[in-house]
């Protein structure tokens, strides 16, 4: 299953930071790209460094019509989830999405959705009925879409992060084990 997120409403000045952290919880929890309406190179930038720093094929689209995509996803086969807190409650159509065998567009908001994204959807999910950050519900339906298993994706080509207790160990991926690697090591360890 292809996850790609779509983020409605993206407002340069006021979502910046919001928006890129959608995109790096969209990358880092399991989706292929984002597609982000309206034009922001901050974000660009930021979500490219971060795939080139950190590996794997994520990308990002600007620029795109919501309805545009949507319309498109559909025609195409696929299914569309649409996060809000107005939606079916999480836990009661989880199964029903995950076994769904198409590929997901899930839509998440910055400024109010347009009302016609609630009848396009084939799903409007509530992360909890509370007011909370998209970038929270994002992540938690990613998780639970997933069932955890994003969490152990290795990103070829990235830096990789040494799990450990008490320590901080990265991995370098271009110079593994060249110790002698200018600037720093093949891997750094920080901690006791």
């Amino acid at each position: 299953m292809r996850v790609v997120v779509l983020r409605i409403g993206h407002r340069p000045e006021r979502d910046k930071r919001i928006t890129t952290h959608v995109g790096l919880v969209a990358r880092a929890f399991g989706a292929s790209e984002m597609l982000l309406t309206g034009r922001d190179a901050h974000i660009e930038e930021s979500l490219a460094d971060a795939a080139r720093r950190w590996g794997g094929s994520f990308t990002l689209h600007s620029g795109v019509s919501w309805k545009g995509e949507v319309m498109r996803w559909k025609e195409a086969g696929g299914a569309v989830v649409h996060l809000t807190m107005y939606g079916t409650n999480l836990p009661d159509v989880i199964d029903e999405i995950s076994h769904c065998e198409r590929d997901l567009l899930v839509a998440v908001g910055a400024e109010k959705v347009p009302a016609e994204m609630y009848q396009l959807a084939d799903w409007n999910v509530a992360v909890g009925n509370q007011p909370h950050s998209e970038v929270a519900a994002l992540a938690v339906f990613l998780d639970r879409l997933f069932l955890g298993r994003e969490l152990e994706e290795d990103f070829a080509g990235g830096l990789k992060i040494v799990p450990s207790a008490r320590s901080k160990k990265v991995l370098y991926p271009e110079h593994p084990n060249d110790s002698n690697y200018p600037g720093g090591k093949g891997s750094e360890e920080i901690g006791p």
